[in-house]
């Protein structure tokens, strides 16, 4: 009689014999993931569909606005379910179904996005080189609804699949192959995200140590990596640093993995650095990888500038009415100042006055020494939950980031930017560690990415690498990201004290 072993999803993992079960195992998750993507399918034909039909409706609304009206079309109910397949298809082609893609990145977004163009390119070339024009508004609506709520629908169903992830469900069971210390990286970097579902599993290093303290059984040598993966049902192996010392080394790795259908992912050793700046070059079979220089320069350049003017104006019209009703209501409280203004440490160092709405009482700054015992945040920032010299209508509007809105003045005057590293002390800044200068290669910003990835809630350190992430890989996309992130983070007060 003989034993067998099972995952803890009750799938026989047993080492005797054990290929077959486990290529099993790999393929149900494979096939989840597939049925999740043809289910994807099905909502964005329901979205276009729908969409056609309203546009349809609607395309009236455009129409009367031309010159001519449209030449009528006998095959006119035939334009939607056409341009339908035709987007469907595009959208295949580009890749926004594929499994590699999927909850990941900027890659399915940007397939959709380049997919709808292309389809409305069709659509409009049509319109030119046919005679007979059913309409023209109903194009441009089905477009320009559709387009926004498929970008709707995938980002719902990412944020569907990141929950069930962070959960534990649909996870991707790999094994890591490399030197300890590149395996206590990785373990460090998988941790940050558990979203992305992979889950390290066990590990196989060079000598098949076991006094390694990631948390993370060892299994084996490197050699016995195939073996491994087959006895604990892996979906994936990661290779980083230490695996191998040659291309020949890996391409055997390789070898050893082939027929067991799972993903090898090779870990480059370049961290914190965005896939934008990355990009692959191939000379006689050997694969570089190119690194884009850091983009500081371009974060501090005259297109985030004028995106700083031409937003925060806009802002301040529209805030306009809640900016005085605040300033109203904190002169009231104690007849003390609207506004708190604080040296600060700009770009390249130099210090400038940020102004925010007072949120505490008027001579809380010389009550901060006797405070600092209390200090709840590592490094050289001061956080404390309940600092008993705010207001009451100071914490409601700290809650809410309220306080923080007439920094819009400095981003005007051209000493913040919208999106960037939060401005500390002068004195907090000649206690930086050398790397973390590079903080201020760049505006400081009312918001930046460390805020909306915990607030007050991070350490010191996880804040220094966000914003060193943020100054070395900067580009527009990001702001506008964070921006939107922003919002969310206020209206949900998440960290905020």
């Amino acid at each position: 009689m003989s034993s067998s072993v099972t995952d803890e999803e009750g799938n026989d993992v047993s080492p005797s014999g054990a290929e077959p079960e486990v290529v099993v195992r790999r393929v149900r998750l494979n096939q989840r993931i597939r049925h999740m993507l043809v289910g994807v399918f099905l909502l964005d034909a329901g979205v276009l569909s729908v969409t056609s039909v309203l546009a349809w409706d609607w395309r009236h609304v455009i129409d009367k606005y031309w010159a001519s009206e449209p030449y009528p079309f006998p095959w006119a109910p035939l334009l939607g379910p056409g341009l339908i397949i035709v987007w469907l298809a595009m959208l295949v082609i580009m890749g926004a179904y594929r499994t590699r893609n999927y909850g990941a990145g900027f890659e399915e977004f940007r397939a959709i996005t380049i997919a709808s163009a292309i389809s409305f390119g069709i659509a409009c070339m049509w319109g030119f080189l046919s005679y007979l024009q059913p309409t023209r508004g109903y194009p441009l609506i089905f477009f320009f609804i559709g387009t926004p709520l498929l970008l709707l629908v995938r980002y719902v169903d990412r944020q569907t699949l990141h929950r069930a992830r962070t959960e534990g469900r649909l996870a991707i069971r790999v094994i890591a192959v490399g030197a300890p210390a590149a395996i206590q990286e990785l373990t460090e970097v998988l941790g940050r995200a558990p979203w992305m579902g992979y889950r390290l599993v066990g590990m196989c290093v060079p000598g098949g140590q076991d006094h390694l303290e990631t948390g993370v059984p060892v299994f084996g040598d490197i050699d016995d990596v195939r073996r491994v993966v087959i006895e604990r049902g892996a979906d994936g192996v990661i290779v980083a640093g230490g695996s191998y010392s040659s291309a020949a080394d890996l391409r055997r790795l390789g070898w050893a993995l082939q027929g067991l259908d799972l993903e090898m992912l090779v870990v480059p050793s370049l961290t914190d650095i965005a896939g934008p700046r990355v990009h692959m070059r191939h000379v006689a079979g050997l694969p570089f990888v190119q690194v884009e220089e850091p983009q500081s320069d371009r974060a501090g350049g005259w297109t985030k500038r004028a995106f700083d003017l031409v937003v925060g104006s806009s802002v301040v019209f529209v805030l306009s009415p809640l900016l005085l009703t605040t300033a109203l209501i904190i002169w009231l409280q104690d007849r003390g100042p609207v506004f708190y203004r604080q040296t600060r440490a700009g770009i390249h160092g130099e210090e400038f006055q940020m102004v925010k709405f007072r949120s505490m009482i008027v001579n809380a700054e010389a009550l901060r020494a006797s405070l600092d015992e209390h200090n709840e945040v590592d490094g050289v920032l001061f956080k404390m939950t309940n600092d008993p010299r705010i207001t009451r209508f100071g914490r409601f509007i700290r809650k809410y980031s309220i306080d923080e809105l007439p920094q819009l003045i400095n981003v005007l005057k051209g000493e913040m930017s919208l999106v960037g590293p939060r401005p500390l002390l002068p004195t907090d800044v000649e206690r930086y560690e050398e790397d973390t200068h590079r903080r201020a290669l760049v505006r400081p910003g009312m918001t930046g990415l460390w805020q909306v990835s915990g607030r007050s809630d991070l350490s010191w350190a996880e804040s220094v690498r966000l914003d060193l992430y943020y100054v070395d890989n900067w580009s527009m996309v990001i702001d506008l990201v964070i921006m939107v992130k922003t919002v969310k983070a206020v209206l949900v007060s998440e960290g905020a004290y």
